[in-house]
């Protein structure tokens, strides 16, 4: 087997042509989300691994500041072949490496790897303790869009076929838009949604340079569901790879009344097959056993389309600094506590 050697990628086909390739293809290993990152002025690291002179894994990994000091994420990543015990080696000494270099207290990886004994013996071995805070999406829901949209219709909860038919029969209209200036107002929507939903909602600046970056590129569109005059509801999809993801929604409390948030969905859905992708993930959802989540309403109304629920293996942390990780578990497991996820 060849020795892995790694570099920096610094060209853009280069790093989308290999990621694109892949099943595990997903946005947050794309080249975006790191141009994104660095529009906020962060520091972002794009890792290629070679065997010989073939690309054979990247990682994209950033560096998030924070009070109680520095730490180093890598999101859905890295993708490479997890039986190949020399990329998870070089894998993991990447990460040292980066964290040290960058004065990072921790690492917090998760993996776009299915949560199984496979998935966490593997990083039991390199180390990794199970991280007290999510990072990104862990339990999610996933719909197989590649039947037709009869099928689609019909493996839905009778509650949501029933909406989305509503919807269209009282008229209800479905804007999408491009437009990073539009952004204002689903962040202001957002914030009224917030103090509803008791969340801490997203920055206008990191919703408005996420939004633009990958618009740019094709990938990103804002959904407005509107009836007659009234505002129903937003959502900000993501189109990347083989699969579309419902990012963020906000509601009105006129959405309550009128079924603008099912057809948005619908719409989003249809799109994503117009672009011949295999899935739509419905992003985050509650354990189904938790009936008095505080998402339990997000998530029936998001399983109500038919997707199945996928478990991503839990955020894994590698500490680079003891004391100083001692002291941020704490912090980060009464905050979880607290805001009862």
């Amino acid at each position: 087997m060849a020795q892995v050697t790694l570099k920096n990628i610094e060209n853009k086909q280069e790093w989308e042509e290999f990621v694109l390739s892949k099943n595990e293809a997903n946005f947050l290993q794309s080249w975006s989300w790191g141009e994104f990152h660095k529009a906020l002025g962060k520091t972002i690291n794009r890792t290629g691994f070679y065997e010989g002179n073939k690309l054979a894994g990247v990682m994209h990994s950033i560096v998030e500041p924070a009070k109680r000091g520095k730490y180093l994420t890598v999101p859905g990543g890295p993708i490479i072949n997890w039986r190949d015990k020399n990329l998870i080696n070089a894998f993991a000494e990447q990460i040292k490496k980066i964290a040290k270099e960058n004065n990072c207290v921790f690492v917090r990886v998760r993996p776009q790897l299915k949560s199984d004994d496979f998935s966490k013996k593997i990083f039991k071995n390199l180390g990794f303790v199970k991280a007290p805070m999510h990072l990104h999406a862990e339990l999610t829901c996933q719909l197989d869009i590649t039947k037709s949209e009869e099928e689609l219709m019909s493996q839905m909860r009778k509650t949501t076929r029933y909406e989305i038919k509503k919807a269209m029969k009282e008229n209800v209209k479905i804007i999408t838009s491009d437009n990073p200036s539009d952004i204002k107002k689903f962040y202001d929507l957002q914030i009224e949604t917030s103090k509803r939903q008791k969340f801490v909602p997203f920055s206008y600046k990191f919703l408005y340079e996420q939004f633009k970056v990958f618009a740019e590129n094709g990938n990103a569109l804002l959904y407005k569901a509107k009836f007659e005059d009234k505002l129903l509801a937003y959502a900000f999809v993501i189109f990347y790879g083989k699969e579309a993801v419902y990012h963020y929604g906000a509601s009105t409390d006129e959405g309550r009344r009128y079924p603008g948030a099912y057809l948005i969905q619908w719409e989003a859905i249809k799109e994503a097959k117009i672009r011949g992708m295999k899935r739509y993930n419905f992003w985050g959802v509650s354990p189904l056993e938790k009936a008095d989540h505080r998402f339990a309403g997000l998530s029936l109304f998001k399983r109500g389309f038919g997707g199945e629920d996928f478990q991503y293996l839990p955020a894994q942390d590698l500490i680079i600094n003891k004391p100083k990780y001692l002291l941020n578990y704490v912090i980060e497991s009464l905050r979880n506590r607290f805001r009862g996820l």
